[in-house]
């Protein structure tokens, strides 16, 4: 089966060329293999061959193809649960390593950018969590509490300054945490794909794997064209999950988000939207997500047609349509792009690592924060790998549990969808 090529965005016209990684052609051996290329498997490849532990990448396609080439470039702190909900949920011990893991990711992220020299136009500006009625206020300030007592560098904003922080008078409230904060996302993966590579990671491009099996004690994984034997086993394939390991496609709900992207936009007018270039996204049962780019570019994005658009940009109108009533000087604005990709959702919202025997391991499900999270995350899965069963990881260990009913899901995420907007709209 061969690679399936990256679908047209904006991304994939102003990235950098992406590395040469060939496929598999003939059977090797590896310490570690890593079965998918976004942001955790690269991450989490770039770490273990800092360690001096030989590792091999096996992906489908191309390193980025998934989620982590198309999202939206924002770089978001948190879980989807408040602090407080976390420690009641999983106790004081792992609830609080939740918490410092997930709202510090953005800090690691930038770090290891930083630390790597990857160009790929990162910003940490900040994000706006912002409210968009009384209910959202209400949320939004008990989330602002939290991260305040937990001594966090978080701000509540009110209208009158977001109206400043915005350009538009929509928000009645936002918190603002400023480690937040936005990047080019494929060429973020493409840099870390090249990282990994100089660190000494073998990455293999268009070689997906067909079966993974034990034999005498080790996995034994079969491409198309070749095989690898490795001690060690790392599955990353998120909202990608085919059929290959049991019951992890049914374990999690893919679902599209879909983002438009308007041509550069005058000096004057980019000035008076995100002024400060933080990101944003709507706190609501339905998420509307946007940021300016280093190029002055308007990116919206949200939930759209449960299906790849294949070019088709005027099915993302309404996300047009609702950013111009954010700003009505935007209707003599061009659109220039529209695209989609998967991203996993987990039934509890929470992403999820399994680990089915003490040689393998298995991580998806960032549901919507999966730059921040995968990247901080790779390194926890690398040193749980290098390091056996006793080193931690900051997140519970579970064990795969398939949705019922998951063949329906299609039908179950279009009526969330609807019943979604309905409730955002009436406030409810």
């Amino acid at each position: 089966m061969s690679a399936a090529p990256l679908p047209t965005s904006l991304y994939t016209e102003t990235a950098h060329p992406a590395p040469l990684t060939p496929s598999l052609d003939v059977d090797r051996a590896a310490s570690v293999a890593i079965i998918g290329a976004g942001f955790a498997g690269l991450s989490a490849a770039l770490h273990l061959a800092e360690l001096g532990v030989d590792v091999c990448v096996l992906e489908a396609n191309e390193p980025g193809w998934g989620a982590s080439g198309r999202n939206g470039g924002q770089v978001n702190p948190g879980l989807k649960f408040n602090p407080d909900e976390l420690l009641a949920r999983f106790g004081d011990d792992l609830g609080r390593r939740m918490i410092e893991m997930s709202w510090g990711a953005p800090d690691f992220t930038f770090d290891l950018i930083r630390r790597l020299e990857i160009d790929c136009d990162a910003r940490q500006n900040g994000t706006l969590r912002a409210a968009t009625n009384a209910l959202t206020v209400k949320a939004v300030s008990a989330t602002a509490a939290q991260c305040a007592a937990h001594g966090m560098p978080t701000r509540l904003l009110n209208a009158d300054e977001m109206k400043i922080a915005t350009g538009t008078g929509r928000y009645p409230a936002a918190l603002l945490d400023p480690r937040g904060g936005d990047l080019h996302p494929l060429n973020y993966a493409r840099g870390l794909a090249g990282a990994a590579q100089k660190a000494g990671a073998a990455l293999h491009g268009n070689s997906r794997v067909l079966s993974a099996r034990k034999q005498s004690g080790r996995w034994l994984l079969r491409t198309g064209k070749a095989t690898v034997t490795t001690e060690k086993l790392l599955v990353v394939t998120n909202a990608y999950a085919d059929g290959l390991w049991p019951d992890l496609r049914k374990s999690l709900v893919p679902v599209y988000s879909s983002i438009a992207a308007t041509e550069p936009l005058p000096a004057e007018l980019a000035a008076r939207i995100l002024p400060h270039r933080p990101v944003l996204y709507e706190s609501g049962h339905i998420t509307v997500y946007y940021r300016l780019d280093k190029q002055n570019r308007l990116l919206m994005g949200g939930r759209g047609p449960q299906r790849a658009l294949g070019g088709r940009t005027g099915v993302l109108d309404y996300l047009k349509r609702y950013a111009e009533s954010l700003w009505p000087a935007l209707k003599r604005t061009r659109w220039t792009h529209a695209w989609n990709g998967q991203l996993a959702i987990t039934p509890d919202h929470l992403p999820h690592v399994h680990e089915p025997s003490e040689d393998a391991l298995i991580y998806l499900g960032c549901n919507g924060r999966g730059v921040a999270l995968a990247t901080a995350m790779g390194k926890q899965l690398a040193e749980r790998l290098a390091g056996g069963q006793s080193t931690r990881i900051d997140l519970p260990v579970t064990g795969i549990k398939p949705m019922r009913f998951h063949a329906f899901w299609p039908i179950g995420v279009h009526s969330a969808m609807l019943w979604g907007r309905m409730r955002d709209r009436l406030g409810i």
